[in-house]
């Protein structure tokens, strides 16, 4: 079994991206992760003033809008030397763990649940594969109940963002500084009502959904493997400082885990549509040019490299460094981390909602400098996520934004090696080239994400499958 293959679309919406595989012999044996949407908000960043790059920079995804909030108010407190107090601090890690978890609700049911559990004939679980769903019909209709429940219990998620914020997606709850929203006793108790539910949730239906999605399709512990090397930026500070995480950055390899160092960063331009202005640089140190047409290029995504290595990230690596789950680097494990996070967020939400204090400030004044430069390092939905300015005359003049999907999605680099995503696919076997379902579970498995990668329409490439 021989021939060429593009899955396109990999997600169920807002789909921007697509793979392109090789078979030889029935299994996966080359393939290609590609962008095809140029988004330039690094671009569209410069002139403005650095406090405005918060609210600006969540555009860049709805999904994940607090995430990119958050690195982006990092950036401008390193840039401006100033640190929000601890009330602003917890109310900054309740907005973003509770995106967190919408996400990762949303990620499990829309898009996992379809691969593994049969819904009804119609939209949006047809037109699909019909191959490989081994649920007996009463479990296959409880997890299908539950996909549909879990709109509800993701929309609570998200109140807790409109109610410390504002709105949702794209909250005004997290800018430079600190907060905006100050708690009072009605507040916090009404959120501890919306955790609860959030908890009953995760603990009672997703999370055994998961294990018996697992338990139904152990062979994907072994597929959608790659080598151990893992990536975080610190996630959820401790302390407004920074100085500690509830999620630690770090560097995991075979040889060790290590702290992370941010001049061991690169990206690399080689096979993604941006002009090439030398060798891969770091953050920052070179200008974001557009190059549609490139030759040899076939993705909109950059290659980030650690040490010249691809890393992925994500609630495995984050889980992995903790120690809350080590099984193996798979399709299934990366799942079932994500499930498991979810849980520990909603823990520590409810954590924090008992530690905001009445009547404490939620916001530290600071004077933008004229000149100078910020980098922003966090954890995100699907990994790290660093945001990078250099200001001068009191304007940005270049930001850098690095995001989890383009170390997770990333094409190959100038050596030729390939990215995450990439390295998992080769010698998957594909039972049915008509139908390459075990494609699609794997690549959903890393929670694509291309809008934060990626707007720039080629609308000529024929597509030779097609998989919701």
């Amino acid at each position: 079994m021989h021939g060429e293959v593009v899955v396109n679309p990999v997600t169920r919406a807002n789909n921007q991206g697509q793979i392109e595989i090789r078979l030889e012999r029935g299994k996966v044996a080359d393939c290609r992760s590609s962008c095809f949407f140029f988004r330039g908000f690094e671009i569209m960043l410069q002139g403005r003033d650095p406090r405005d790059a918060p609210y600006f920079t969540e555009r860049i995804c709805g999904i994940c809008s607090a995430a990119h909030a958050t690195a982006a108010a990092f950036a401008v407190e390193d840039l401006a030397g100033v640190r929000p107090p601890e009330n602003g601090n917890i109310l900054r890690n309740i907005l973003l763990a509770a995106d967190t978890v919408q996400n990762h609700v949303k990620h499990f049911y829309l898009f996992v649940v379809p691969d593994y559990a049969a819904g009804p004939d119609r939209p949006p679980f047809a037109p699909r594969y019909r191959n490989d769903y081994r649920l007996p019909p009463e479990v296959n209709a409880r997890i299908i109940r539950h996909y549909f429940e879990a709109a509800d219990i993701s929309r609570v998620a998200h109140e807790i963002l409109t109610v410390l914020g504002g709105k949702a997606p794209f909250t005004h709850g997290i800018l430079a500084g600190g907060a905006t929203v100050p708690p009072d006793g009605a507040v916090i108790m009404d959120l501890g009502a919306r955790v609860q539910k959030l908890k009953e949730f995760v603990q009672n239906k997703m999370i055994p959904d998961a294990h018996t999605i697992a338990g139904a399709y152990p062979e994907y512990f072994e597929l959608g493997n790659r080598p151990l090397r893992l990536l975080n930026f610190g996630f959820l500070p401790v302390d407004p400082e920074r100085k500690r995480f509830h999620f630690p950055g770090k560097v995991v390899e075979e040889t060790g885990m290590r702290e992370v160092s941010v001049a061991s960063i690169t990206e690399e331009l080689r096979h993604a549509y941006f002009r090439e202005h030398g060798e891969p640089g770091q953050p920052g140190t070179r200008p974001t040019e557009a190059q549609p047409g490139k030759p040899g290029a076939y993705s909109w995504c950059k290659a980030p490299r650690y040490n010249g290595k691809a890393f992925e990230g994500g609630p495995l690596a984050r889980l992995w460094i903790t120690g809350h789950y080590r099984r193996g680097i798979s399709a299934m494990d990366r799942i079932i981390a994500r499930v498991l996070e979810t849980d520990i967020l909603c823990g520590l939400i409810e954590k924090w909602l008992d530690e905001l204090q009445r009547d404490e400030p939620i916001f530290t004044p600071f004077e933008v400098p004229g000149d100078g430069e910020g980098l922003g390092l966090t954890g995100a939905m699907r990994g790290p996520l660093l945001h990078y300015m250099c200001v001068r005359g009191g304007r940005i003049s270049r930001y850098d934004i690095i995001t989890p999907s383009a170390w997770n999605f990333s094409p190959r680099d100038a050596k030729g090696e390939p990215g995450p995503v990439e390295e998992a696919l080769v010698g998957t076997p594909i039972k049915d080239p008509e139908q390459p379902i075990e494609v699609g579970r794997i690549i959903r498995s890393f929670d694509p994400c291309y809008a934060c990668a990626t707007h720039l329409i080629a609308g000529n490439k024929r597509l030779h499958q097609f998989i919701v």
